[in-house]
């Protein structure tokens, strides 16, 4: 999965009449690059190969219930497996008209240097594949999950989630490296502990074979690795005082960019991650009162008076600091369930909780 928007509309030549199921107009082009990106290590899904031959006209299904009738409606990016390991992958279409610094930073992330910086959170580039035919290249990345699917049990497994992209934030700042779309959209977790035997890349709780549920750990049994994805509105500056024009990404309530004027990006930054919080979080989940002092800081109308991510680390240090392992251990109820399905999550939360504390899993999941 990646953060890039769906576009649906009919795109490199497209026909009116295709058959349902079969090729859309943004998926053409990946099947006339196949080729390349197989001899380049990388192999596309079956339906894209040049040869493909949808199944269900064999076998009488219908298109979408079977994995070749599945469509990768992403404007610029796919899925793929690495040909040497079998390691499923992201390809990633490099747009300079879009994203004129995403490369530059990527690469700068993704160097020696900063790659095994355990603080460096940002999506490592893998590698970059070259396409002679068409001249663009692809950027080769891990193929990640969604940060908030599946839902969180714990709120021990929060606090190791905001731990880590406040981490991770706080490191691109420190290197004057503002994100600029640092949202919800924009931030997802490495699933190869949680889901050893994978998923289906498009209907991400299915198997990958797309014939049952994806069996998978808990977080608190696997804990996972999260990251900050998609530089393309990212920018580097001379230092954290800078302004620029406002940049509108997957959150568009930032109070600074209505007023249309300049504004310093990692202020906004800040606020993104607060919002994150206060609409994925605060606003959906029961027991995040704790969080509410530090998520009006953040998002505070003012970008000016909004905490810099070194504050915003060191206030949630001493927030944590002050949970119990009863709380940490806790479970994350829905303020959407039914009080009898509440009740349910809650006996099952307590098996599980027995068997972590058992086997010794913290009740703050660490990588």
């Amino acid at each position: 999965m990646t953060s890039i928007s769906l576009r649906t509309h009919l795109t490199y030549g497209e026909q009116a009449n295709r058959e349902i199921g079969t090729l859309f107009g943004s998926e053409l082009w990946w099947r006339d690059n196949y080729s390349v990106i197989w001899h380049s290590g990388y192999e596309l899904r079956p339906r894209y190969h040049p040869n493909w031959e949808p199944s269900w006209r064999r076998s009488g299904k219908d298109f979408f219930s079977v994995e070749d009738g599945q469509p990768c409606l992403l404007r610029a990016a796919i899925d793929a497996t690495r040909r040497a390991d079998g390691k499923r992958v992201m390809l990633k279409k490099i747009l300079p008209e879009e994203g004129p610094y995403e490369l530059d930073i990527s690469r700068m992330f993704s160097s020696p240097e900063l790659a095994q910086n355990p603080r460096n959170h940002c999506v490592p580039l893998l590698d970059i594949i070259e396409l002679p035919n068409s001249g663009q290249r692809l950027m080769v990345m891990p193929f990640l999950r969604p940060f908030n699917k599946p839902r969180f049990q714990t709120f021990g497994e929060f606090v190791a989630f905001f731990t880590q992209i406040c981490e991770g934030l706080q490191f691109m700042h420190e290197r004057n490296i503002a994100h600029r779309d640092c949202t919800a959209n924009n931030i997802m977790f490495d699933p190869s502990g949680m889901y050893p035997q994978g998923f289906h890349p498009l209907h991400i709780n299915r198997s990958q074979d797309f014939k049952g549920r994806a069996k998978h750990y808990t977080r608190t049994q696997q804990p996972p690795r999260y990251h900050l994805i998609d530089f393309g509105l990212s920018r580097q500056y001379t230092s954290r005082r800078a302004f620029d024009r406002p940049l509108r990404g997957g959150d568009k309530s930032a109070p600074e960019h209505k007023d249309g004027g300049w504004c310093n990006p990692f202020q906004t930054d800040i606020y993104y991650l607060g919002n994150l919080v206060r609409q994925e979080f605060l606003r959906k989940y029961n027991g995040f009162e704790f969080m509410n002092d530090l998520v009006s800081e953040m998002t505070h109308r003012d970008p000016a008076k909004r905490p810099i991510i070194e504050v915003v680390v060191d206030k949630f240090a001493h927030i944590c600091e002050s949970l119990s392992g009863f709380k940490l251990r806790s479970n994350i109820t829905s303020k959407r369930d039914p009080t009898l399905f509440s009740v349910f999550r809650h006996a099952r939360q307590a098996t599980r909780t027995l068997q972590y504390i058992v086997l010794c899993k913290a009740a703050i999941p660490e990588t």
